[in-house]
């Protein structure tokens, strides 16, 4: 069991370091706070295509990192 929460530890954060990665930025710099964010603030602004795939494989990975390594703590 312990094996198999390690290796599905490593996956997870390899999985969530490259979707890191490859998502773009969110920010414009200075001008884009104060002209632009309260659009991406209150979610006017809507991932669509491939930002939504890495956004919710970001978010998944993520989950099973945190879940696998509190189990992996636990276990041992």
């Amino acid at each position: 069991m312990t094996t198999f929460l390690i290796i599905l530890l490593l996956i997870s954060s390899f999985a969530l370091i490259i979707t890191i990665l490859l998502q773009p930025g969110k920010s414009a710099g200075l001008s884009g706070s104060i002209a632009g964010g309260a659009e991406s603030l209150f979610g006017k602004k809507r991932a669509k295509g491939y930002e939504a795939i890495l956004s919710r494989i970001t978010t998944i990975s993520a989950v099973v990192f945190m879940l696998s390594a509190l189990l992996l703590t636990a276990f041992q």
